[in-house]
């Protein structure tokens, strides 16, 4: 048996003010510190033998402060492009209302949350997947199956990507999947690396 924690980031200087970020490096708010904090609060007692990030600040300093409260800052991390949020190509920086007022809820909806559909210049969520999938076979699941618990601090998208794998949702439900920032996502595996059972803490 093996545990996986999955955590959002804590909210951002742009999840605040409603924009598009993709890969783009903004800080996180006052709120995301708080909620990085208290994600922190909740593994409390739990101990991680590895942790795993993308290479944007606001995952890598939720992923600081979760150590901070639990006691270990010494935890190796390893920190990979691939965990990255999707890209959003033209719509980063974009305000979230302005581009539905100007395209329409539904097509927003679509480059938001559809499994396909790309955002002009952007990724989808296949193309997401198509990066995080690969990094999860080889460097995190292997983790699991050697019976060790393992912290991925990561991105509404690149985690949306690898809960449709381990939920084996349809590309039509994970259009409903949305992912709440600084929430710990726990999963158990067995010793083969099947998830057994999840639930947020």
């Amino acid at each position: 048996m093996s545990t996986l924690v999955l955590v959002r980031h804590g909210e951002s200087q742009w999840n605040l003010e409603n924009r598009f970020t993709g890969w783009v490096d903004v800080p996180l708010s006052e709120r995301g510190i708080e909620e990085a904090r208290s994600a922190g609060e909740k593994l409390r007692g739990m101990r991680f033998d590895k942790g795993f990030t993308s290479v944007l600040q606001r995952a890598i300093k939720t992923l600081a402060i979760i150590l901070e409260v639990t006691g270990q800052t010494d935890l190796p991390v390893e920190r990979d492009q691939a965990l990255n949020e999707r890209h959003y190509g033209d719509l980063q920086g974009l305000n979230k209302a302005e581009t539905a007022a100007k395209f329409g809820d539904a097509q927003v909806k679509l480059w938001r949350r559809s499994y396909s559909v790309r955002p002009p210049n952007g990724e989808s969520l296949a193309d997401t997947a198509a990066r995080t999938l690969p990094y999860w076979e080889k460097h995190i699941l292997p983790e699991l199956k050697a019976g060790r618990n393992i912290l991925v601090v990561a991105h509404g998208n690149s985690l949306r990507s690898l809960v449709m794998r381990l939920d084996n949702l349809s590309e039509e439900a994970v259009v409903e999947l949305n992912i709440p920032t600084g929430v710990p996502l726990q999963y158990e595996f067995s010793t083969e690396g099947v998830p057994l059972e999840h639930m947020y803490l």
